[in-house]
């Protein structure tokens, strides 16, 4: 499960978009689900991520953040010795929705459709 502490205890203050994106961006990559929001690629890189909040909002249990996460990608090719192709990174968009439990700071991520 992933935890997101540092966040909920900045909710509520004016750094929490702040906390938020750096607690996110430190994130293994594979608990986002990057792969599942590529447009222009096939496979996600190992770059950085970066993340932007687009908004936030609470309820009794739950601190619902929607984020904007900018990543690479790459078409993957068979690499061949022969293949011409290069690798070229593409950049990628995908915006997420993360569930806080305000008790536990257990976070739920999904994908927002397009």
């Amino acid at each position: 499960m992933i935890r997101l502490p540092k966040s909920l205890k900045a909710w509520g203050l004016n750094h929490f978009s702040t906390v938020l994106k750096q607690e996110v961006e430190a994130l293994n990559p594979q608990y986002l689900p990057l792969q599942q929001g590529l447009a222009l690629s096939s496979h996600v890189t190992n770059r950085p991520i970066q993340v932007m909040v687009i908004a936030a909002s609470d309820t009794v249990q739950f601190i619902s953040v929607k984020a904007g996460v900018f990543y690479t990608g790459v078409i993957a090719g068979c690499n061949c010795a022969d293949d011409p192709s290069p690798i070229d990174e593409q950049n990628e968009y995908c915006v997420i929705q993360l569930d806080i439990d305000k008790t536990t700071s257990d976070t739920q991520i999904s994908l927002v459709p397009d």
